[in-house]
Parts: structure tokens; sequence; C-alpha cells
């Protein structure tokens, strides 16, 4: 599971500095407003309060927030729809790709340009998804062996330390349970969301060829529509 820790290591970087320009909150934005369909009482509604987790975690205001929430009730706002493209990149990495969009004639083509400008292509539907699997992914403020055999007891599938943060990972329907019974067992959770983990990683040791992917990622989690890319490639950080 490398491949997704270090491109949401390098992601979580990116994502700092786009907060405090406030550029993530559309981003955030949306995915509220896409998990309020289910139900707007976050209590009842993982996928809610997870995302409102997370707009928090940006210093999202509050008011943001609600309006994201409200826009359920709004009849004449356009409505969101959820899509996933999957495409290659340079050195024939696979990428996935999560939007949030109101109008797909205006975000396909975005996509699509992000991936022919920088040396990938998008890929027709099914062709690159099966190289992942749907997990759920906890970041923890611990480490050791006592934490692990803690977040498998909760019913977690593996955990990788990261420095002092463990990253537990869980199966998509257990991530709601084994989230609350870390944090109901004291543990700071910093992150916990639905992802796409890689069943085998590309190593990438090619600067040149790193630093066309970087590109690419960059062009997409810059595109507002893209609400998360998971990938399964590998690089050295002092590549890019």
């Amino acid at each position: 599971m490398s491949g997704h820790s270090k491109w949401s290591t390098i992601k979580r970087t990116k994502g700092a500095k786009d907060a405090a320009r406030g550029a993530v909150f559309t981003k955030l934005g949306n995915a509220i407003a896409i998990a309020a369909r289910s139900g707007t009482d976050p209590e009842t509604n993982f996928a809610l309060r997870l995302a409102m987790d997370k707009a928090k975690a940006a210093n999202m205001p509050a008011a943001n927030i609600q309006r994201a929430i409200d826009r359920i009730k709004d009849k004449g706002a356009a409505q969101l729809q959820e899509v996933l493209y999957e495409g290659y990149g340079p050195g024939g990495v696979a990428i996935l790709v999560e939007v949030a969009t109101d109008n797909l004639n205006r975000t396909y083509p975005m996509v699509k340009l992000a991936f022919s400008k920088h040396g990938g292509n998008i890929a027709e539907k099914g062709a690159v998804v099966f190289q992942f699997e749907h997990k759920g992914m906890i970041r923890v403020a611990a480490n050791g062996d006592e934490f692990m055999l803690t977040a498998l007891d909760a019913g977690a599938e593996d955990v990788q330390e990261e420095g002092n943060e463990a990253v537990v990972y869980t199966a998509a329907t257990d991530l709601a349970r084994v989230r609350d019974a870390l944090k109901q067992q004291g543990f700071a959770i910093s992150e916990a969301e639905l992802i796409y983990v890689p069943n085998t990683t590309i190593e990438v040791t090619d600067a040149a060829t790193a630093g066309k992917i970087m590109r690419l990622m960059d062009a997409l989690e810059d595109t507002d529509d893209v609400q998360n890319t998971h990938v399964n490639f590998d690089i050295d950080e002092t590549l890019i």
C-alpha cells in the first residue's frame, strides 16, 4: 500500500498550501453537498461527518459548511454528479480521478486536457480501476506494536507507520466502525476517508519521468471539480 501512502503524503503537503489561500474550499464544499444527499445529520450520515471533519481540519468557516449542506434543499441549485475517470500517466502509471461536477461537458475536457498535455491519456471506463481496491484509510497520531494490535482488534486490515503517525487500512464497509472505535479509545485522528489502494505499485526512479508525473498530478489536483486522485506509483521524494 506504499503507493497510496507516499502520494498521500505529497498531497497533504500541497493541500496545506492550498488551504492557506482558500483554494481547497470549493472541493470541500462539493464533497459536503454530495454527502448531504444521503441525509443532513452528520450523526446518522457517516459520509457527511467525514466530509465535515475534513473541512474543519482545513479551517473552512462554519458558514461555508452550512451553505454546502443547504445546497441539498435548494431545488434551483445545479445538481452535482460524482464521476470516476481513469487514465494512465507517463511511465504507464495508473491514475484514478474522482470528480464532483454540475457540468460534465466542462469537466471531462478539463481532465482529458490535463492528461494529454502532460504525457498521459484518459482511458475507457473499467480499464484502470481493476488495478485498485476500495479501502478505508485512517491516519492516527500513534505508532508502535501496541497501537497496531489495538487497531487490528478494532477491525483494521493493515497498519503502516509513517514517522509519528500510523496509517490504518480497513475494508470500505468497516471505515466508520474502526474510526469510531479508535476515537473512543482516545486516539487523535487527523484523517479518515475512502480511497483506492493499488494492488501493485510502479517504482519511479527516473527524475524526468517523475517530473512529468508530478506535473500531471498538479494539473489534475488544481482542477476545481477534482475531488481526489489515486495512483499506483511510488516516487522517491528526492526526485521531486
